[in-house]
């Protein structure tokens, strides 16, 4: 069985919820796309998921961070030996906002 086509009014109309402005062609061509689109919805439609389990993703997610490593860091003065610019214990930088 052959699906249903959309109209070009109903292009049209879907085009102007979207403010979309198309020309003739234009609108030939997505009656053509969102039909076949809306086909192939039809046909998801007709599978049989009575005994697929919902799922939140396709694949199972791993994670792939790795764990925090902790050290004693670095003191301020070897942090700051090679600050081009510094006031005490900081570094100095040029100001971003005014």
């Amino acid at each position: 069985m052959d699906s249903p086509r959309l109209t070009p009014e109903e292009v049209r109309h879907i085009a102007l919820l979207y403010r979309m402005g198309l020309d003739e062609d234009e609108v030939e061509r997505l009656r053509n796309q969102l039909s076949d689109i809306l086909a192939n919805f039809r046909a998801l439609q007709e599978v049989d998921t009575t005994d697929v389990p919902p799922t939140g993703h396709s694949v199972e997610l791993l994670n792939v961070m790795r764990d925090d490593d902790t050290f004693t860091p670095m003191p301020a003065e070897d942090t700051l030996a090679n600050a081009p610019l510094r006031e005490d214990d900081f570094f100095r930088v040029k100001a971003v906002l005014d």
